[in-house]
């Protein structure tokens, strides 16, 4: 108990060692597993319940559980017999690394009674991982004048097994010059060393390859290789040594500066610093040598850096050493023997006696522009000079007197296709060879206002209805191949008058960069298209122009809304209709037209208020007013209907009509009694009704027989059942292919219903209208006549647009009534 007493002292101070006393009591024996690692999960380790006293049963009801010390749970109890598993596979070498011993420490605990035991699991190590090196490949640079025996240390392969399975021995692969030495340190770790055998000769073998292969000591072994590349560096051993002793070479006197005369080659066997070669003159070359060549200390190339000439020397004779940089430095040497040619070295001078004047492009044929020369230093044949324009241009050549040569022109010249020339002058000389020389002279041509503005492209514009004034439509743009003031160009509009009015009260056109604004506003309705001839001109001398024409469409916009023709408000008449009237009966027909055109001009037709909204209804699309249902004694006997009339614009306008509608009982009593009293036997009466049927019976055959005729001219001149149309010319000769004639038919049982239109875009149009009364035996015929009011005509205008297969246009139109 007396290595007891210290901790005993401590109990005063640290109440809560009471807790570890009492665990440290309740510790009992300690137990050791050895197991190899790589186990797999599930593996036995031992049984545990067992080698502890306990009974499988105990196991749960004594709350039997283990943990690591470690952060990694590797092992678990199977609760159901006691047995210590692995849970998780085990690698020594990452838990201990290259420790001869590798413990796993655990803890048991038994909490009901409380009891702690300590367990050990030694893992064992397996040959599971064979030798590897650092590098799979390694380069070692040895001097080729190394001694033999020279050691040279590699690197090692490394095993993380422990014991007999880690690293055991090297092998090198078989060769003439390295042999393997195996160096061992106190603490036993296996150092290869390369040991050289024969000496080296880079100059027969440069690269040497081995192999070294490491073997641990399992079963069964492993390996691992490394390549060893063994290159070996040169000595200075070898000196330079020429191609040539001798080179000799032949050079024109004329050759100019930089010219490469020949190139000296010295070769030497050993590498790198020992085998590089530089060019120099010998020591005892004299200064005018080295001042009329120079030799490249890299290449050996030799170069023209002076003046030859034949006649002050013939011949130059000297010598080139090639030196190597090795240490120490080796030398070689040759002799060089150039010998000069006479030629012919004095090349003809072109020399000009008059500055090129610049010529108009409108210049006659023959007129001079420039004065040249010629001369050669040589003489007899060599000073004798030919002068020649190479190249195709508008001038030549013109020889005076002498060497002198005038250029003068040719052909007619372009500014816009040349505005400047580059003449090369040859000047060759009669030696042998010819010696040629050459000289370019720029000519300049000036301009002359030859080409009128052009524009690229004709112009269609689409303008919206009641834009603002003052907008810009479009621009339009020229361009002038002059140059200067002959291709300043400005744009004007050449009057003309749209509808008798002066085109310029329409548009006004910026001069200088020919935007197009207008002056006001359109309206489609009453301008739809016209076109703008607009000018350009230059500001030559005399100026030049074109024209082009912009076509403007006016677009239309949905700014009227629909008029109603048809009942019209100022009458204030009513409709009759009979209560005896069927489902569908066809009350009224509402007619509307709108002054727009397309989808602005389309109209529907709705019913807004009725004073029984059950009785009547509006055909959406042609405004027909029919019975829902059968007239009922309770309906009231007089009906107000509300009608809204739509187009198909954006945004919509409308406008509305009020019907008036009289139920009357009895509307064919009239002709009942007529007929009654035509029977009374009374002579006067007789003759009367005698005279009214034959008076009626012919005007209804002839009404007949007159829409008969009409029917089959339809039918000849147009396959639309439903339209007819006959053309006829103007007196004034306009032909105009959308003027006919319309019968329209609407019928509800008998024809009660018939519109006879007809009418052109720029002459007064027709339109009959027969509307037989639903009331009554009795109908209205409506006739449209030619009118000049502006106003309904320009409303009309568009009726076309709204009808389907039809291009009506209605100028104006006056409405009687004639009771038939």
């Amino acid at each position: 108990y007396s290595s007891l007493k210290p901790w005993a002292m401590k109990m005063v101070f640290y109440p809560s060692f009471w807790l570890f006393f009492l665990l440290w009591n309740t510790t009992e024996a300690q137990i050791r597993y050895t197991i190899p690692e790589e186990l797999k999960e599930g593996s036995v380790v031992g049984h545990i319940a067992k080698d502890l006293g306990l009974e499988a049963s105990d196991i749960v009801v004594r709350k039997l559980r283990i943990s690591a010390k470690a952060g990694k749970q590797y092992f678990s109890v199977d609760l159901g017999n006691g047995e210590l598993v692995v849970k998780e596979r085990i690698d020594r070498e990452s838990l201990c690394g290259q420790s001869p011993s590798c413990l796993l420490p655990l803890q048991v605990v038994i909490e009901e009674p409380l009891q702690l035991y300590r367990v050990e699991v030694e893992i064992q190590d397996i040959n599971d991982n064979g030798p590897v090196f650092p590098s799979s490949e390694s380069v070692l640079n040895i001097a080729e004048s190394t001694a033999t025996g020279a050691r040279f240390l590699l690197k090692g392969a490394i095993d993380p097994d422990v014991g007999p399975n880690s690293l055991n021995s090297y092998k090198l692969n078989h060769n003439d010059v390295f042999v393997l030495n195996i160096k061992t340190n106190r603490d036993g770790t296996k150092i290869p060393e390369l040991v050289l055998k024969k000496t080296l000769d880079r100059e027969k073998r440069a690269v040497h390859q081995l192999v070294l292969t490491a073997f641990d000591g399992g079963n069964p072994v492993r390996s691992g290789i490394a390549e060893v590349t063994v290159q070996v560096l040169d000595s200075n051993d070898n000196a330079p040594i020429f191609e040539k002793s001798l080179y000799e070479h032949s050079l024109l006197e004329n050759s100019p500066k930089g010219t490469v005369m020949l190139t000296v080659k010295a070769f030497d066997a050993d590498d790198g610093s020992n085998g590089d070669i530089e060019y120099f003159f010998d020591d005892q070359t004299p200064d005018s040598i080295r001042n009329m060549f120079t030799s490249d200390s890299k290449s050996g190339q030799l170069t023209v850096t002076g003046s030859l000439d034949y006649e002050e020397r013939q011949m130059y004779e000297f010598s080139i050493r090639a030196r190597d940089k090795g240490t120490p430095a080796l030398e070689g040497h040759c002799s060089v023997q150039i010998d000069i040619l006479d030629v012919n070295d004095n090349a003809p001078e072109i020399v000009l006696t008059s500055l090129p004047n610049p010529v108009k492009e409108d210049a006659p044929l023959g007129t001079v522009v420039a004065l040249i020369g010629a001369k050669d230093l040589d003489s007899l044949d060599n000073g004798k000079v030919n002068l020649s324009l190479q190249g195709k241009y508008p001038f030549k050549l013109n020889p005076s007197f002498a060497d002198n040569y005038a250029i003068i022109t040719d052909s007619k010249l372009d500014r816009e296709i040349g505005p400047e020339y580059v003449l090369k002058i040859v000047a060759s000389d009669s030696g042998f060879p010819s010696l040629i020389s050459q000289k370019e002279i720029t000519v300049r041509v000036l301009d002359v206002n030859d080409n009128p503005p052009v524009f690229s492209q004709t112009y269609s514009v689409y303008v919206r209805e009641n834009h603002a004034a003052g907008s810009l439509i479009c621009s339009v743009s020229a361009s002038d191949d002059d140059i200067g003031e002959n291709a300043k160009i400005s744009y004007s509009i050449l009057d003309s008058k749209v509808k008798e009015v002066s085109l310029s009260s329409y548009i006004y056109i910026n001069s200088d960069n020919g935007s197009i604004y207008s002056m006001h506003s359109f309206d489609y309705e009453k301008l739809k298209v016209f076109q703008i001839t607009v000018q350009a001109k230059d500001h030559g001398s005399p100026p030049l122009s074109s024209n082009t024409t912009v076509h403007v469409f006016i677009l239309d916009q949905n700014d009227n809304a629909p008029a109603v023709i048809y009942p019209s408000a100022a009458t204030g008449s009513y409709q009759k209709m009979p209560r005896s009237a069927k489902a569908g009966h066809l009350a009224t027909k509402i007619s509307a037209v709108d002054a727009d055109s397309g989808h602005n001009a389309w109209i529907s037709y709705r019913l807004l208020e009725a004073t029984d909204l059950s009785l009547f209804s509006v055909n959406l699309y042609t405004g027909e007013v029919r019975t829902k249902r059968v007239v009922s004694e309770q309906d009231d006997s007089s009906q107000r209907l509300f009608i809204e009339v739509k187009d198909n614009g954006d945004p919509a306008q409308s406008t509305t009509v009020t019907v008036n509608i009289l139920l009357e009982d009895g509307l064919h009593e009239p002709i009942s009694d007529f007929r009654q009293k035509t029977a009374e036997p009374s002579k006067t009466t007789s003759k009367i009704t005698l005279y009214l049927i034959i008076s009626l019976a012919s005007v209804s055959v002839l009404c007949f027989l007159t829409f008969l005729i009409l029917v089959m001219k339809c039918v000849r001149n147009s396959r639309n059942s439903s339209s007819c149309c006959i053309r006829r010319a103007d007196s004034d000769g306009y032909k105009n292919p959308n003027r006919n004639l319309q019968i329209q038919l609407n019928t509800d049982g008998p024809i009660k219903y018939v519109e006879v239109l007809g009418g052109d875009m720029l002459s007064q149009s027709q339109s009959f209208r027969s509307c037989l009364s639903p009331m009554s035996e009795f109908s209205d015929f409506t006739l449209v006549k030619p009118s000049s009011t502006t106003d309904f005509k320009d409303m009309i205008n568009v009726l076309d647009a709204s009808l389907p297969d039809s291009a009506w246009t209605f100028e104006s139109q006056q409405v009687s009534t004639i009771p038939v």
